[in-house]
């Protein structure tokens, strides 16, 4: 006799997560691997927070458009309401994209190696992935941008729905040239998304050229510059058609009321967000030289992060030394073309001097 779950159908097939791209989480005195900000939001927030929260009705469910907090938002981009969409992180607006924009049928372009989830989320809801290279600089190659944005019919397996583009890109840390972003949304086919997780380290923005390309989406989040990686918020810039669609796939009051308020008490804080990225950027420069003295191979990085190749040793060899020694960094030597690659998180002083110590440990 077959017990019940026997009948139990397989889950689809594109549900299984790439190999490797959920950071570990071990239990470590020093941890630079996912690219958190190194220190907490500002006192002042939180006590902000603490004192509204009296306030928040939690028998009641909560504003189902996000009004004030997409507002505020659009106030810091100089654009409505409207053009502004807010989820449970950056990773939930690139799935409401995928769902209003992909599916069966239609294909996502990516260029690798690049930040893990698009593909994923592509696959997910259904779509091909067409995977475009970079080139030695490890920026968006131009003969591949051709190749992959004129494969074939419109909006079919060959030919983009969506063209997602990291910028600056996760892992490899540079923000792609002005130029090279204006020609995929001058020749893109479809939408054209430039996610920008680590975009106010950058020296430009892909939401300047969102006024007039209606197929632009510019996706950012809380989690990195302002200090929020445990609130869990995101949000897009774009049309307002757009958004209107992607609120057409998103399930009923999908923020919360606490997320929304810390999300509008957070954008109080602005002069306090540049001033801890313009920290997290001093000490990524010594970071780099340091890593360089050790005669290592730091790429350039316009992020909190910065890619390094770990010449003439296993980057997999060195990743267990750092743990070993109680510190966690990214190992993506299975990312395509980083096999001797590492990436560490800009953390404190004090966290940076660890891990450096620990770095030299490990080579010799």
């Amino acid at each position: 006799m077959s017990s019940p779950g026997a009948r139990r159908p397989a889950p689809r097939a594109e549900v299984a997560l790439m190999a490797g791209y959920h950071s570990p989480q071990i239990d470590v005195a020093v941890r630079l691997n996912t690219n958190e900000a190194p220190e907490p939001p500002p006192a002042a927030l939180l006590d902000e927070l603490c004192g509204a929260l009296a306030g928040v009705s939690l028998n009641r469910y909560p504003d189902r458009e996000a009004l004030e907090l997409r507002a505020a938002v659009g106030a810091q981009h100089g654009v409505g309401a409207e053009h502004v969409y807010c989820a449970n992180g950056s990773n939930e607006v690139l799935q409401a994209i995928c769902l209003a924009y992909g599916g069966a049928g239609r294909s996502a372009a990516v260029f690798e190696p690049s930040y893990a989830l698009h593909p994923h989320i592509a696959r997910l809801t259904g779509m091909t992935v067409i995977e475009g290279a970079r080139d030695e600089e490890l920026l968006v190659d131009e003969s591949e941008l051709a190749r992959v944005l004129t494969a074939g019919g419109r909006f079919g397996p060959a030919d983009p729905a969506i063209v997602f583009l990291c910028s600056p890109n996760n892992p490899t840390g540079r923000a792609e040239p002005r130029d090279t972003v204006e020609r995929v949304v001058a020749s893109a086919p479809g939408l054209v998304v430039v996610d920008e997780a680590y975009g106010q380290f950058a020296r430009w923005s892909a939401s300047e050229l969102l006024p007039d390309n209606p197929h632009l989406v510019v996706v950012r989040t809380f989690s990195k510059t302002w200090s929020l990686a445990g609130l869990r918020l995101g949000y897009a810039i774009a049309d307002a058609e757009v958004v209107d669609a992607l609120f057409r796939v998103t399930l009923p009051y999908h923020l919360d009321a606490v997320k929304q308020l810390a999300g509008r008490l957070a954008l109080r804080h602005v002069d306090e967000m540049r001033e801890r990225v313009a920290r997290i950027s001093a000490e990524r420069e010594r970071v780099v030289h340091a890593l360089r003295a050790l005669g290592l191979r730091p790429f350039p990085s316009d992020a909190n992060f910065v890619l390094f190749e770990v010449t003439g040793h296993d980057a997999r060899e060195v990743w267990r030394s750092l743990v070993r020694q109680s510190v966690l960094v990214r190992d993506v030597s299975g990312f395509p073309r980083l096999a001797r690659c590492l990436r560490v998180t800009i953390g404190t002083a004090a966290e940076d001097d660890a891990f450096l110590a620990a770095l030299g440990v490990a080579l010799s």
